[in-house]
C-alpha cells in the first residue's frame, strides 16, 4: 500500500501529451504517482486505438462517448457518466470514438491479478 497526501490537482496546469491512433489522436494529461497513474485522456472525431490493450483501468466518461471493443468481438458503449473496469491480462480491448471523448483514466498496481 502506498501513502498519497492530500492534494488538489488543477488539469489546466499538467501538460498534454499526442498519442497517435490507427486512426485519430489521443491527447493525455498525465501524473504519475507510486503504483498509481490518474489521466485526463480525449480522443478526436474519428479515433481509433493503434494496438490491443491488457493493462487494467478504471475509465470514467467525463464527456462525449466512445466503444470499449474486446478482442473475443465484444463490444461496449459508454456515455458521460459511465465507468468501466477491468484487472491487468482479463480482456484485450481498444477504443473507438466516431465523435470524440473525454476520459479519466486511472490504473496502477491495484489492478494486478
Amino acid at each position: 500500500m502506498y501513502s498519497i497526501p492530500f492534494q488538489t490537482i488543477d488539469w489546466t496546469s499538467v501538460e498534454k501529451t499526442e498519442h497517435k491512433g490507427e486512426s485519430g489522436t489521443a491527447f493525455w494529461q498525465t501524473l504519475q504517482f507510486d503504483g498509481l497513474r490518474m489521466r485526463i485522456v480525449e480522443y478526436s472525431k474519428g479515433y481509433l486505438a493503434g494496438h490491443w490493450c491488457q493493462k487494467g483501468h478504471i475509465v470514467h466518461c467525463l464527456e462525449g462517448g466512445f466503444v470499449s471493443e474486446l478482442q473475443n468481438g465484444e463490444d461496449f458503449t459508454l456515455t458521460k457518466g459511465m465507468t468501466y473496469i477491468v484487472s491487468d491480462d482479463l480482456s484485450s480491448h481498444r477504443s473507438v470514438s466516431a465523435n470524440g471523448v473525454k476520459l479519466l483514466i486511472i490504473d496502477g498496481d491495484f489492478l494486478k491479478p
